[in-house]
């Protein structure tokens, strides 16, 4: 069997690859990254998310999820208010830290620009569970955005921290200069 493989059109390489659009990239990564800093740090310093009734509020949350699984055209899936009533609900507190943390780790990476791609993948993440369980408001657009993060993560922190951190560690199949063999 003969393999193909197709080269990327021009426009998606430029847009995606070429260091000279990072301006735009740049641009994008520090708004979702603020919108994530900012959210996760409203819940750090809010109530009911860390510290003494961590879980209170995602439980609120989470109750308001489910009650809009019901009706002809339900805002919740079935599948995802069961997800959310047998594994989140029981375990609210972990899962407040997870994303009170999640969101300010997020926030800064993206910031930074570090490790880019990863943290637009895990931003991403967030978004759809955030969409899943009903509540649009910004998580659209994040999600568009964070899309086009993932996407371009080869040039997305290159005015950043990645323009250093992704040469020198490399990645799983082009190993960087620090793994690189001493002659």
């Amino acid at each position: 069997m003969n393999h193909i493989q197709y080269e990327e059109a021009p426009v998606a390489k430029f847009i995606f690859g070429n260091t000279k659009m990072s301006w735009l990239w740049l641009i994008a990564r520090l708004y979702v990254g603020w919108e994530w800093l900012q959210a996760g740090l409203s819940k750090f310093n809010g109530q009911g998310w860390i510290g003494d009734g961590a879980g209170n509020a995602l439980s609120g949350f989470i109750k308001g999820a489910l009650s809009k699984t019901v009706g002809e055209h339900p805002d919740v899936s079935g599948w995802y208010g069961s997800f959310l009533e047998n594994v989140v609900l029981p375990h609210a507190s972990l899962w407040s830290h997870l994303v009170t943390y999640g969101e300010i780790l997020v926030g800064v990476a993206l910031i930074l620009g570090v490790f880019t791609g990863i943290a637009a993948f895990f931003g991403l993440f967030m978004n759809l569970n955030f969409m899943l369980a009903g509540s649009l408001s910004v998580n659209p657009i994040l999600f568009t955005l964070s899309i086009g993060l993932v996407l371009a993560w080869k040039i997305a922190g290159e005015i950043g921290i990645d323009r250093y951190l992704l040469p020198a560690l490399g990645t799983y199949w082009q190993p960087g200069k620090i793994f690189q063999p001493k002659v």
